[in-house]
C-alpha cells in the first residue's frame, strides 16, 4: 500500500491569514499545510479519504488522475468543500465516482451540495457520484480490499476514520472508544490526529496522541491536522522516533504482510 499526505494541517491551514508567527512565516515547505486528506494506492486501486478545499491544487501537484473511491471521516467543511473538484476526475474516468460516509456525512453532503443531486441547471458540469452510507465497525469492501469504519470522537460528533489493511486513519479526534482501539492492535502504521501542545476541547494534543500510540505500541505513526502552533522541524526533535510529524507531500509504503 502506497499512502501520500495531500494535506496535513488544521482548518485554517498553514500559514494562516494574517499571522507572523515562526511556522506561518517559516521558508521550510513542511511548515506549508493544506488542510488534512491522504491518497491511498492498493491493490490496482486508487482511493482518496477527503476532499478538502484544496483539492483541485492537491490532484494537479500529485498527479493524480484516477479516484476509484473516496472515504470521509465527518463532514466539516476543511473535509468536504472541494467535493465540487471530483467532477474533472469524473471527466477523465467518464463514470461516477463511490464515496462512502456515515449518515450524518451523506446528509450534509446532499444538503450542501443541493444542486448537484437536484440539478436546476447543466452549467459547468456536475460532478458524478454514488453516495454510499456506511455503518461504525462494519467491514465492507473496495473490489477485495477491506475497509473498516472507526468510531471516534470529534468532541460531541461521532466521527470515522479508517482501518485498511495494517494502516490505520484517525484526524480529527479526542476520543477513541475501546471498540475501535481493539482493532488498532495490529497496526503497525498510524495517522492520528495532533493538533497542537495545549489540551483542545475536539483534538487530540501531541501529549494525548503520543498516549495512545504508545499504549498501541505502533511501529511507525505520523500526526496530522496538524496548527501553527507546530513548528515542523522544532515540534520532530522531541518525538519519539518512531513518531513523527506529517507534511504535505510525505509519502511512505507499507507491504503486504509486513510484520
Amino acid at each position: 500500500m502506497y499512502i501520500k499526505f495531500l494535506g496535513s494541517g488544521t482548518s485554517h491551514g498553514v500559514p494562516i491569514v494574517g499571522c507572523n508567527c515562526p511556522t506561518c512565516i517559516s521558508d521550510n515547505p513542511q511548515n506549508k499545510r493544506y488542510r488534512a486528506a491522504v491518497h491511498l494506492k492498493y491493490r490496482d486501486n486508487s482511493i482518496l479519504i477527503d476532499t478538502p478545499p484544496e483539492l483541485r491544487l492537491q490532484l494537479l501537484e500529485n498527479q493524480i488522475t484516477r479516484v476509484d473511491a473516496i472515504l470521509f471521516t465527518h463532514p466539516h467543511a476543511d473535509h468536504i468543500m472541494g467535493f465540487d473538484d471530483i467532477r474533472a476526475i469524473n471527466r477523465l474516468q467518464k463514470g461516477e465516482i463511490p464515496c462512502y460516509g456515515n449518515e450524518i456525512t451523506i446528509d450534509k453532503i446532499k444538503n450542501i451540495f443541493d444542486y448537484i443531486f437536484n440539478p436546476i441547471q447543466i452549467g459547468g458540469g456536475l460532478p458524478r457520484v454514488k453516495l454510499i452510507e456506511i455503518q461504525p465497525l462494519v467491514p465492507f469492501y473496495l473490489s477485495d480490499i477491506k475497509i473498516t469504519p472507526l468510531p471516534v470522537k470529534h468532541g460531541k460528533l461521532d466521527i470515522l476514520g479508517y482501518k485498511i489493511g495494517k494502516f490505520a486513519y484517525l484526524t480529527d479526534c479526542n476520543q477513541i472508544p475501546d471498540s475501535t482501539l481493539s482493532l488498532l492492535e495490529d497496526v503497525k502504521l498510524l495517522v492520528l490526529d495532533a493538533l497542537r501542545f495545549k489540551t483542545h476541547p475536539t483534538h487530540f494534543n501531541i501529549e494525548q496522541a503520543l498516549q495512545i500510540i504508545n499504549k498501541l505500541n505502533v511501529d511507525r505513526a505520523f500526526l496530522t491536522h496538524i496548527s501553527h502552533h507546530l513548528e515542523h522541524e522544532k515540534t520532530n526533535r522531541i518525538l519519539p522516533d518512531n513518531v513523527k510529524l506529517a507534511y504535505d507531500g510525505l509519502s511512505f509504503t507499507l507491504k503486504e504482510g509486513e510484520k
